[in-house]
């Protein structure tokens, strides 16, 4: 799982990344319903009852994924921004919002009792904030806005200390990061499968 707020590269660290792991990638707000999408490109932020389903649907199809005999068992990537603990308890499976009843964005996913059990870890990309700015005034074409940085600045609660919790810093370069990110993963998980880096 690759977090960070709006900005910092989770999407080609995690491309990188999968180079290395050849895992199942899934881009996080490709599952976003379009009503965050309409949301956030008119500068609004998500609020908490935005995210929850879209939390709950990226667990569910990672779980999903991992339970699909025809894919690779030892894990699936994933980015998402994952800004207050919570929100990375719904995606470690530890917090259930028990209060919702079916949900039909979820029909296509494997019942819950076929899922796999998954572990999982986060890949936290950190910087400070003159940084950020600059890198999302650079983005182009994303609906993420760069007037929304402050909202998600504000909401982020660092996982930092956290139990599967890997930091690298934002000003390395990609490559750089990868070899932060494998070290420290290696560290956690030593059975983990690593390909060679290639020129």
């Amino acid at each position: 799982m690759h977090q960070g707020v709006a900005g910092t590269g989770k999407s080609t660290l995690a491309q990188a990344l999968d180079k290395r792991l050849g895992m199942p990638y899934i881009e996080g707000d490709d599952l976003h319903p379009q009503s965050n999408i309409d949301k956030m490109a008119a500068g609004h932020p998500l609020t908490d009852a935005d995210r929850e389903p879209w939390l709950e649907l990226l667990r569910n199809t990672a779980e999903s994924i991992a339970a699909d005999p025809t894919q690779p068992t030892r894990g699936v990537m994933i980015t998402c921004s994952s800004l207050k603990k919570y929100y990375r308890d719904i995606l470690r499976g530890t917090y259930t919002l028990h209060d919702r009843g079916p949900d039909h964005i979820h029909a296509h996913l494997l019942p819950a009792a076929r899922r796999r059990p998954l572990k999982t870890f986060f890949v936290y990309i950190k910087g400070d904030v003159p940084l950020l700015r600059e890198r999302m005034a650079k983005r182009q074409g994303h609906f993420m806005k760069p007037e929304m940085l402050d909202s998600q600045l504000a909401t982020l609660e660092s996982p930092e200390g956290e139990e599967g919790v890997v930091v690298v810093p934002l000003d390395l370069t990609t490559n750089e990061q990868v070899e932060v990110a494998l070290a420290e993963l290696k560290k956690q998980v030593p059975d983990l499968e690593v390909k060679p880096a290639t020129p």
